[in-house]
């Protein structure tokens, strides 16, 4: 077991990281770790436990920014904001239970690392188009800033942006900026029953295209719409192809009222309202169908959304066995497949290839994450220019090391 430090604050983080730095000792920086599964499998001697850097620092509801610390848990965040009426727009999914871990543990640090979003992403954006700035120590062991605590921030480089899906690999956060926004007064769900992927996607980008301002696309095949915890979408023994809208009552109202006269062409139609309606989109968001069982391996493809079904065709064409939803219009696929030696990454990125996009092996034994690439093989010249903005924040690879790509020092 990994020896661990924990700071209670900024001056804590510099120390442990300069020590590190100066007796070239990699460390593994996490909070809850119900993310530490995601990525490269890693066996660092130190770990630098930043869950103790929690709680808001400043939040004005009026100005829609909260600062905070980035171990602060992303369900007391929604709590705090919920009250106000106001929400991360980004819907940041609850991932922990899918490595096993409990639910409702990640911290807004690991959030901004992985570049977390959940179904709203293709309307709102990711993570990071909602973190404003943040304050951290960089793997020299020096205090920096980035961003600020206003929408129009940047001059320069966009170091936030930057900062968001780099897994820890270039800074330790210690104090984060994010913009929150106001949350719907009034949620539903269109649904359409009994449609193939193919022609999913169609009304999927019919209802994108649509003036009805959509904020979730997604599709279940039977086996896992049948699964839903909704026992509307469960009992209907067909697949569901699920579009949200959201506003005001009357507005959400009239646009579902417009919407299901679109979609009528395709399948018969119903709506989910309030409580249904967030459960399903929750299911959705948190890869609830595939948290059991645990030991099938569990791939997180990104393309076209028009592409999406025709991806996942070519890979059942070689593994029968698998099983998919999609998120994002069709562009998000999670896939499942049952494990194997190297979780079929070269039939899942030759599958992916004819198409475009990346896949990112989100959940394999250790052993495999360490030898097949986890996430999408760059080209040569972006590849090199990962190492030099890597060499620029942490030129002696200390922090969460060989996450990402294979460690550059010993561990």
């Amino acid at each position: 077991m990994a020896e661990t430090f924990i700071p209670a604050g900024m001056s804590d983080v510099v120390d442990v990281v300069r020590w590190a730095a100066a007796e070239a000792k990699p460390l593994e920086l996490h909070g809850h770790r119900t993310k530490s599964q995601f990525g490269r499998a890693t066996q660092n001697a130190y770990a630098l436990d930043l869950s103790r850097l929690q709680g808001v620092l400043d939040y004005e509801p009026a100005e829609l920014i909260l600062t905070l610390r980035p171990g602060s848990l992303v369900s007391d965040v929604e709590k705090l904001l919920t009250a106000q009426n106001q929400m991360l727009a980004f819907e940041p999914p609850d991932l922990g239970p899918l490595w096993g871990g409990p639910a409702n543990r990640g911290t807004i640090g690991g959030a901004i690392g992985c570049n977390l979003a959940g179904p709203r992403r293709f309307k709102a954006g990711a993570m990071r188009d909602h973190l404003l700035g943040f304050v951290a120590v960089s793997g020299r062991g020096e205090i920096f800033k980035a961003g600020g605590k206003v929408v129009k921030n940047v001059t320069g480089y966009d170091l936030p942006k930057l900062i968001c899906g780099s897994f820890g690999t270039l800074a330790a956060l210690t104090e984060v900026t994010v913009k929150v926004l106001p949350a719907p007064e009034k949620t539903r769900t269109v649904l359409v029953f009994g449609l193939d992927a193919a022609r999913a996607a169609e009304a999927m980008a019919a209802a994108a295209k649509s003036p009805h301002e959509v904020s979730g696309l997604a599709h279940l095949p039977p086996a896992i719409a049948a699964r839903s915890g909704v026992g509307y979408v469960a009992g209907a023994g067909r697949s569901v192809t699920a579009i949200r809208i959201e506003g005001t009552d009357v507005s959400v109202k009239a646009r579902c009222g417009a919407l299901r006269e679109l979609l009528k062409s395709f399948g018969p139609l119903e709506e989910l309202h309030s409580m249904n309606s967030a459960w399903l989109w929750r299911e959705i968001r948190d890869v609830s169908y595939f948290v059991l069982p645990q030991d099938r391996v569990l791939w997180r493809i990104s393309t076209a959304p028009m592409a999406g079904p025709a991806v996942v065709a070519g890979i059942i064409a070689a593994r029968p066995d698998a099983e998919a939803f999609y998120d994002w219009a069709g562009g998000l696929v999670w896939l499942s497949l049952a494990p194997s030696a190297d979780a079929d990454a070269a039939k899942v990125r030759a599958a992916l290839a004819q198409h475009g996009g990346h896949a990112t092996l989100v959940r394999a034994d250790a052993a495999i994450r360490a030898a097949v690439p986890v996430f999408q093989p760059q080209p040569e010249a972006l590849a090199a220019l990962s190492r030099r903005v890597k060499e620029s924040f942490d030129p002696m690879d200390i922090l969460n090391s060989g996450r990402v790509t294979p460690a550059m020092v010993a561990a």
